[in-house]
């Protein structure tokens, strides 16, 4: 989930009609894919006419700084579309209305907060994966990465992009990830040695993907979905599913606690877990919270599911501020400049 801060209007030109009898307005951040915001937007929008809509999005990172920085004085009424991780932050500090929506225990639970009432619902997965670029790589006589741990291999020197975790949810569900499946001290050893072989860090968590399709790098840390969309048009990449497991986190939804449109804001998140909004997701994302409910992706990794990692989002979102610290101390000097 990755971009430039911008704001879109409920008033999209598929629901231009409904915003002039618009009765309630809710300011709603989000990092969704902005390819897919507007899908999502205009689906509500087709239902609850009556809710206006004020979109303010950016990468998952930039989301959640500007969400802490306004603490004291928020400006929004609900996110959606926010790494769980990041929601679990905003629960120790406060901030998050607890609320059971309509459908809740249709979902996986997995993707519910443990409390009761939930702070947070999740609404669906994306998942760690390499795109890699087979016409570059058989050009320069790499061997095709099957782990994680391949990635170190000195062939790959100067062929690897992958996100910054801190302003990317997906580079750092892969940090997170890497972590917890290696343990701390072999987590660090692996993402130094890594770090070796990468090229740069992006701040887009999709960007490394679509620089593997282009042929710009042959190893792009991204996610499948992007992957599988890739491939999909017709990229000459792979995606793959390293031996060792798969970072994920989930995409989700909370009310702001003392947001004073509560009514209209429960309904947004009523929605957020309907089958209809499932549907939704399902058009951007392969895992969806209510089970059988996702259609097959073309391209999509038939493995990538059942090679998840048990996340524990507690502990991401409680060591979030001191991962984020030491990775950017060990390994900033190559993300790519801030636009």
């Amino acid at each position: 989930m990755t971009g430039k801060t911008f704001l879109l209007s409920s008033a999209l030109a598929l629901c231009g009609a409904f915003a002039a009898h618009a009765e309630t307005e809710l300011t709603v951040y989000t990092a969704f894919e902005a390819e897919f915001l507007e899908r999502y937007a205009a689906a509500f929008h087709a239902e609850h006419p009556e809710i206006k809509v004020n979109w303010v999005r950016d990468s998952t990172g930039v989301v959640t700084a500007k969400l802490l920085a306004e603490k004291n004085n928020p400006s929004a009424d609900v996110v959606w579309g926010l790494a769980a991780t990041s929601l679990l932050v905003l629960k120790t500090e406060g901030m998050l209305e607890p609320y059971a929506p309509a459908g809740v225990e249709k979902l996986d639970a997995r993707f519910v907060d443990t409390d009761t009432p939930p702070s947070w619902v999740g609404l669906d997965a994306w998942l760690a994966a390499i795109c890699y670029n087979t016409v570059e790589g058989t050009k320069l006589g790499l061997t095709a990465p099957t782990s994680w741990e391949d990635l170190t291999r000195p062939e790959y020197a100067g062929h690897i992009v992958m996100p910054n975790p801190a302003s990317s949810g997906t580079g750092f569900l892969d940090v997170s990830a890497w972590l917890q499946t290696f343990g701390e001290d072999k987590g660090w050893d692996y993402m130094d040695r890594l770090h070796s072989n990468v090229a740069s860090y992006t701040h887009s968590g999709s960007k490394p993907c679509k620089m593997a399709a282009a042929g710009e790098t042959v190893v792009g840390v991204s996610f499948a979905f992007r992957g599988a969309n890739s491939k999909s048009d017709g990229a000459p990449i792979e995606v793959i599913t390293p031996t060792e497991g798969l970072g994920w986190d989930a995409e989700a939804a909370a009310i702001i606690a003392g947001t004073d449109k509560l009514e209209a804001a429960k309904v947004l998140v009523d929605w957020s877990v309907s089958e209809a909004a499932m549907k939704e997701y399902n058009e951007g994302y392969a895992v969806l919270a209510m089970p059988g409910v996702a259609r097959a992706v073309e391209n999509y990794p038939a493995d990538a599911e059942g090679k998840m990692i048990k996340n524990d989002f507690e502990w991401a979102a409680n060591n979030r501020a001191k991962i984020l610290a030491e990775w950017s101390s060990r390994y900033d000097n190559k993300s790519e400049p801030k636009s």
